[in-house]
């Protein structure tokens, strides 16, 4: 497997089918190992809590069953010592062995205590010991005189006024529960009934693992019963069970105990009949090394659960992702600058079909947008020779101009000079300066120009005239060529079609702080439709200036975008009597410094 693929499998970073095989990588693994978590401890803990349950149910039982025969040993007992003709009588008798009546009241005696024991298998042996030293039984092993004197008979006559228990020490196959045997307030002797061993073993036969232990301690804390251990598992010494016997004193205690290094669960149980206690010793590792192999086992599982789960995974996402790496393509493609590139087809109907359809339709856009570019910069092209021509065109049209006034300098022309140099004058601020704003003083020249021009096309003069309320006006700032439209238009359309001198004036003054120009013909007038359709009716043309190149409508909106409704052109009119054009502007102190103009 390549690098790149572990790396894009295994880095998230690098792309979107990574972060979902990871993500979903991950939700598995934690729940995974959650559940196995959660079921491996709660499997533990029914382990537990199942051996505890079946070890204490058991110890109740063996303690229930041990009590059912003593209690039936109690009974034989009191029989026993309660029988004068054939007990008593055959204790204190004066007969002595080995003589007739000796051997008489033996038998009587011994079947007497046969008769007690006779179907009951737990005991192994029953007698009747005289402190005078007669001792009769039935039963097994053999006993004597030879008993009196030992710690045992010594523990019945101090403890055995209603029933003692006693195992003698190295004796592994039977318990002695006793009881004196009194007669005139006076201890006579002793009733011993021997409970076998192998009934003890089978009662307390509790193992729920191979190596656990049980212990039956007696009230001076000597072993009762103690199970065999397994050659694998360590007994420990009775200073240890004491030790732990009087931590747990109680009824029915279960505790978790180390000992020696080990862990245990000790269950602990104090038998009221018999006033034993009894303790079960189960090693924690040996109870759940039955889950460990189950925990291994599971681990097993989850793992290849877990790398069935990764290689679905993978494959989902590689699919998911399948149309999302086509649309990247086609992405790093455009980004490349191939606007034509081969389209891979996403039909699908989610959000990333809809994300391809709105590629594709940007892409389109796009070249339609580039193609109006590359339209617009061969349209730039051309407009930038266009303007690289028109600035060579004022300079031939200024030496041609200055050549003709030259000549009619030469000529003694003076009418031919004037108007050459007044045209060169005007064109040289309609062409050669490119400032949005002149000085009023400027505009005035420019109107001076273009009068020096026209006089000579009318017979009769036209007078043009101005009224300055302040000369300090001149150097306010108004836009370039609105104000020689307006003579023009007063002597082309108002004076000049009467055939007649004229009369125009242009006045300047200043009115709330705004700049006003008045220009007034008494020419022939117009009507309001003509009024309206000159400023009002934005589709047509006006009637140009020839020089200019801007009409009376221009001049208006011109004045209006730049400053606005409340500024601009009115027109006052009589037909036959006068026109009056009342230009309003901002009062502007000083005029921008206009560019270098074209020589």
């Amino acid at each position: 497997m390549k690098l790149t693929t572990l790396r894009r499998w295994f880095w998230p970073q690098t792309s979107f089918q990574g972060k979902i095989f990871m993500a979903f990588g991950l939700v598995t693994f934690l729940s995974i190992v959650s559940v196995t978590g959660i079921v491996y401890v709660n499997m533990r803990e029914t382990i537990k809590d199942n051996a505890v349950t079946s070890v204490s149910d058991s110890i109740r039982q063996a303690d229930e069953s041990l009590n059912v025969m003593l209690e039936e040993i109690d009974r034989l007992n009191t029989v026993v010592v309660t029988n004068k003709s054939t007990v008593i009588d055959t204790i204190l008798s004066p007969n002595e062995e080995p003589s007739y009546e000796w051997f008489q009241e033996q038998k009587r005696i011994t079947e007497f205590l046969s008769g007690l024991t006779k179907y009951k298998p737990y005991i192994s042996r029953m007698a009747v010991v005289g402190l005078n030293g007669k001792v009769f039984f039935t039963g097994g092993p053999w006993m004597d005189r030879s008993v009196l004197g030992t710690p045992m008979l010594n523990y019945m006559l101090l403890n055995g006024s209603r029933h003692a228990y006693f195992k003698p020490e190295g004796t592994a196959d039977a318990i002695t529960v006793g009881r004196e045997i009194r007669y005139n307030s006076e201890t006579v002797g002793i009733v011993m009934v021997d409970l076998d061993y192998e009934f003890i073993k089978k009662t307390y036969g509790v193992k729920p693992t191979a190596d656990s232990m049980l212990y039956v301690l007696d009230e001076q804390n000597g072993y009762v019963y103690q199970s065999e251990s397994s050659p694998s598992s360590y007994a420990p010494p009775l200073d240890t069970i004491v030790e732990i016997k009087r931590d747990i004193a109680g009824h029915d205690t279960v505790v978790e105990q180390k000992i020696n290094g080990r862990s245990y669960i000790v269950v602990s149980r104090l038998s009221e009949y018999t006033g034993w206690s009894t303790l079960a010793l189960i090693p924690l590792d040996s109870l759940l090394s039955e889950s460990t192999r189950i925990r291994n086992l599971m681990a097993e599982v989850s793992i290849i659960v877990f790398i069935v789960i990764l290689i679905a995974s993978h494959q989902v996402s590689s699919r998911s992702t399948l149309n999302i790496r086509r649309l990247k393509s086609m992405m790093m493609q455009v980004k490349d600058g191939n606007l034509s590139f081969p389209k891979t087809e996403i039909n699908s109907k989610d959000e990333v079909g809809e994300l391809y359809r709105v590629f594709i339709s940007m892409v389109d856009e796009l070249k339609r947008l580039m193609e109006g570019i590359r339209t617009s910069e061969k349209k730039k092209r051309e407009a930038e020779l266009t303007a690289l021509q028109a600035q060579i065109r004022p300079h031939f049209l200024y030496n041609s101009l200055n050549t003709i006034k030259y000549l009619a300098k030469l000529n003694g022309v003076p009418n031919i000079e004037e108007v050459s140099g007044s045209l060169i004058e005007l064109m040289r601020g309609l062409l050669g300066n490119s400032n949005e704003f002149l000085t009023l003083r400027e505009e005035l020249d420019y109107v001076y120009s273009y009068i020096s021009i026209v006089k000579y096309k009318y017979l009769e003069p036209i007078e043009v005239h101005t009224q300055i309320e302040d000369d300090a006006l001149l150097e306010c700032g108004v836009l370039k060529l609105v104000l020689q439209p307006l003579v023009e238009n007063a002597i082309i359309h108002g004076i000049g079609p009467s055939g007649e001198g004229g009369y125009v004036l242009i006045r300047v003054y200043v009115e709330h702080h705004d700049l006003r120009i008045e220009v007034t013909d008494n020419g022939r007038g117009m009507t309001q439709e003509q009024m309206d359709a000159l400023l009002g009716d934005m589709g047509k043309e006006d009637a140009p200036s020839r020089f200019s190149g801007m009409g009376v409508r221009n001049a208006h909106e011109r004045i209006v975008r730049m400053f606005g409704e409340t500024y601009g052109l009115s027109l006052y009119s009589e037909p036959g009597l006068y026109t009056k054009v009342e230009i309003r502007f901002p009062k502007m102190q000083h005029a921008e410094q206009s560019e270098q103009e074209v020589v």
